[in-house]
């Protein structure tokens, strides 16, 4: 598990990029609420963390092409992306954000 920032560090609505134990992972934050997903897109090559965060659908949206991916699942739900990405626990932990990654 590694503490990848602060809460706080993270405004609302936003994903950031972090590397974790070598793996590039694009770290979410909905309300008080974070998640953590592959940020390489499965259709293209390109950051997931530069794209849109879809709070009520809890997506984030790749910049490209727009496929979204459920932060929950990694599944996109949109085309032209047709492969997941990996979803990892992520947590806030005294005002830390814990993630997982292996």
């Amino acid at each position: 598990m590694t503490a990848v920032c602060r809460l706080d560090d993270l405004a609302p609505g936003t994903a950031r990029k972090f590397d974790v134990n070598g793996v590039a992972v694009a770290v979410v934050r909905i309300d008080d609420d974070v998640y953590a997903i592959g940020d390489v897109c499965s259709h293209a090559n390109v950051s997931l963390s530069d794209g849109e965060v879809w709070c009520d659908e809890k997506q984030l949206e790749c910049p490209r092409h727009g496929s979204a991916f459920s932060l929950v699942t990694g599944v996109p739900n949109t085309l032209p992306a047709t492969q997941p990405v990996a979803v990892y626990a992520a947590r806030v932990d005294n005002g830390q954000i814990i993630v997982e990654a292996q």
